[in-house]
């Protein structure tokens, strides 16, 4: 097992990168570049040719073929972790020949196969987990340990043939905005692959069209004693617009394909309510309906209550990389082949969310999204085998490989 990988992954996970949403500067937190820093100085350190963009953070790197390979392949993972659940002073628990049973963490928690069936499929080997009272952050420093430890072992072994090699770091893809600056021009690859994704030999090339909703509610508060034909309460009001929207298109019973509305926070007194949602669907025609809906829903309440009662502002995020991809389609081939060489099965599943790849994609760069072996991200109960994490490494490489003399 790679010892020099744990111990990387373990380095990056406890420096606190956790984004921020909904603020206007970029990256949303100025801690995200500590490992950004980091990353750049590593890879000096490596003899690799490489720059921080020193107003977004963005870290790129470029390895020279030793072949008379042609096609310049890129490998890109974010810093970044979700504010779902804290990221800061994460303390890592490494459970070694994991038997099968309850994991404990602290303050009484549990990792158990019991609430998460995956973890029976890992017996035997060593489990990474948090310990409890953070996220681990393996989404996606496990990706970026993956790239940095791939580099370290071309670099320390020149011997291994290579074509033109392309790495990034980015900040802000938990936020949605990863790729808001990204140097596509610059990068200079024909291809790319974000390293961002789940469980072992998961490959995804499609992903959400997606849109953010954000909504306020106008009311008219006066005492309820004298509130009879003249209130409009605004809480009431964003419950009547979340009763319109299909009970069964709600994250919690939707899977593969389906989409949904997702009501993401809200808040409100009688005077005024907001709320923020976000609106996804694999199939173009299927987004667009429901954004129709969602605005049709908002025009019949300002009908019922007044115009300007209630303001929605949809704004479409990204969409699904699978167009951008289909004419890339040896970026699928090859990863697939990159896995059986590691003796992983492929399983191509479409992503229910999106990657820095989505967006990329429309930007001329397709970029399908590779496995890292974690599990349970954006919460306390996040996981990763190190066996697994491992075989993504090696994927990697394996792919640096099929494409040297391309």
């Amino acid at each position: 097992m790679n010892n020099q990988l744990l111990e990387r992954f373990l380095r990056y996970v406890k420096i606190d990168t956790e984004s921020v949403p909904d603020v206007e500067q970029f990256p949303s937190s100025d801690k995200q570049k500590n490992l950004l820093k980091l990353l750049l100085d590593e890879l000096k350190a490596m003899g690799v040719a490489c720059r921080m963009d020193g107003k977004y953070g963005y870290v790129y790197a470029s390895i020279p073929a030793n072949t008379k390979g042609k096609y310049k392949l890129g490998l890109i993972a974010h810093v970044d972790t979700s504010s779902a659940v804290s990221g800061r002073d994460v303390k890592p628990i490494i459970t070694e020949n994991y038997d099968g049973k309850d994991i404990p963490l602290a303050q009484g928690r549990v990792l158990s196969p019991n609430e998460f069936a995956e973890l029976s499929c890992h017996v035997g080997k060593t489990i990474i987990s948090s310990d409890g009272t953070t996220l681990l952050g393996a989404d996606d420093k496990a990706g970026v340990a993956v790239i940095m430890q791939a580099v370290q072992t071309l670099v320390g072994n020149p011997e291994i043939k290579h074509g033109e090699l392309r790495i990034a770091f980015t900040p802000d893809e938990e936020v949605g905005r990863g790729t808001d600056f990204f140097d596509v021009k610059g990068f200079d690859a024909d291809g790319a692959y974000t390293v961002d994704g789940g469980g072992l030999g998961e490959l995804e090339y499609e992903n959400f069209n997606a849109a953010g909703v954000k909504v306020t509610v106008h009311g008219k508060s006066v005492h309820p004693g004298t509130a009879k034909g003249v209130m409009v309460n605004a809480n009431l009001v964003l419950m009547e617009l979340q009763s319109f929207l299909p009970v069964f298109q709600n994250p919690m019973y939707t899977e593969g394909y389906e989409g949904f509305f997702h009501l993401d926070s809200m808040r409100g007194e009688c005077d005024c309510a907001c709320a923020n949602y976000i609106i996804r669907d694999h199939d173009r025609a299927k987004f667009e309906q429901k954004k129709a809906l969602f605005a049709a829903a908002v025009k019949f309440l300002n009908d019922k209550y007044g115009y300007g009662t209630v303001t929605a502002e949809i704004k479409d995020s990204y969409y699904n990389m699978k167009e951008k991809v289909l004419p890339h389609m040896h970026l699928v081939e090859n990863a697939q082949a990159a896995m059986l060489r590691a003796g992983v099965t492929p399983k191509v599943v479409p992503i229910r969310g999106g990657t820095d790849g989505a967006r990329l994609s429309y930007e001329g760069l397709p970029c399908p999204n590779l496995f890292t072996g974690g599990y349970n991200f954006h919460g306390r109960y996040e996981y990763i085998p190190l066996e697994d994490m491992n075989k993504a490494m090696e994927v990697v490489l394996n792919l640096v490989d099929i494409y040297k003399d391309r």
